[in-house]
C-alpha cells in the first residue's frame, strides 16, 4: 500500500515544522505538499530546510496545488487561515484535520457545515495523554459531585493569540457535562476587585502566558479537607504532531462527517 501524501499548513511555524517532522516520519505517510503564508520568506524554499525528511518539497501559498499532490491537509494554523484552507478541501473534496484554536462559533459552524461534504477531524488537542487526562476530569467529575469546586488552570507560551486555550475549555467542558450543565452557564472566564464569594457550582478558569511553555493544563476538585489534582504536562510539540498524523491515516476513505480524536482513539461512546 502507498504511503499516505499530507499536505501540511502553516509550515514556517513551529507547529508546523513539528507535523512537517512527524509526517516525514511515520512509516505510513510522506510530506507532499507544505503551505506558508503569502509573503512568507520561505515561500519557494525546500521543506527539507526546517525538517530533513521533507526535503524536496517546495514551500508554497496556493492550497489547491498544494491539494492536488496530496490525500489529506493538516492545519494548525490561525482561523483565517483554517477556513482558506477548508475552502480550498472542499472544493477539491479532500478530507482535513484541524487543530487550530481560537475559532469564533460562526467560524466552527462553517467547519460543522462543510463536514456535510468531505471528513474532518476537528479536535482541541491531539496529545493522546489530553485524551486519556479528558476521561479522568470525566470521571472524577461524575463521582465527587457538586461538594466539590472546579477550576481549570492553563499555561502556554507568550506567542499564543487565544486564552484560555481551546485544551483548557474542552476540559472544562468535560466537566461540565459531567454535572449536567454547561460552560455558558456555569463558567466563570475573569475575576478581579471584590467579586464575592464563589458561587456554588461554577467552572473557574485561569490562565498564566509566558516563556517557550508548550502546554500545561491542571484541573482542580477542590473539596473541604482535600483537593484533587489532574495534570497534563507538554513537553514538546512532537506529541499533538503524531497525533495529527495518526488522525490524518484514521481519516483517509471516511464518509463526510465530523470527527474527534476519541473517533480516532475508538474511545467513543
Amino acid at each position: 500500500m502507498s504511503a499516505l501524501r499530507l499536505a501540511i499548513a502553516g509550515a514556517g511555524g513551529r507547529m508546523g515544522r513539528a507535523l512537517l517532522e512527524a509526517g516525514s516520519a511515520d512509516a505510513g505517510t510522506r510530506v507532499t505538499a507544505a503551505l506558508d503564508v503569502a509573503g512568507s520568506p520561505l515561500l519557494g524554499r525546500d521543506a527539507g530546510e526546517l525538517a530533513a525528511g521533507a526535503k524536496g518539497v517546495a514551500i508554497g501559498a496556493d492550497p489547491a496545488a498544494a491539494l492536488a499532490a496530496a490525500d489529506v491537509l493538516i492545519d494548525f494554523t490561525r482561523p483565517a487561515g483554517t477556513l482558506v484552507h477548508l475552502a480550498a478541501c472542499l472544493a477539491a473534496g479532500k478530507p482535513i484535520v484541524i487543530g487550530t484554536t481560537g475559532l469564533e462559533p460562526a467560524q466552527v459552524g462553517k467547519i460543522r457545515e462543510a463536514a456535510r461534504a468531505i471528513p474532518i477531524v476537528f479536535a482541541p488537542n491531539f496529545a493522546i495523554g489530553v485524551l486519556v487526562t479528558m476521561k479522568l476530569v470525566d470521571l472524577a467529575a461524575r463521582a465527587l459531585g457538586p461538594a466539590y469546586d472546579i477550576e481549570v488552570f492553563e499555561l502556554h507560551h507568550k506567542l499564543k493569540v487565544d486564552a484560555p486555550s481551546g485544551t483548557a475549555l474542552k476540559l472544562g467542558e468535560v466537566a461540565a457535562a459531567a454535572r449536567g450543565t454547561t460552560l455558558e452557564k456555569d463558567g466563570v472566564f475573569a475575576r478581579h476587585g471584590v467579586t464575592g464569594e464563589r458561587k456554588a457550582g461554577t467552572l473557574g478558569f485561569s490562565v498564566a502566558r509566558g516563556g517557550d511553555a508548550i502546554g500545561d493544563h491542571t484541573v482542580y476538585f477542590l473539596g473541604t479537607g482535600e483537593r484533587i489534582e489532574i495534570t497534563h504536562r507538554s513537553a514538546s510539540r512532537a506529541t499533538y504532531a503524531q497525533g495529527a498524523v495518526r488522525a490524518a491515516k484514521w481519516l483517509h476513505g471516511r464518509a463526510p462527517g465530523l470527527y474527534d480524536m476519541d473517533d480516532v482513539l475508538g474511545l467513543r461512546g
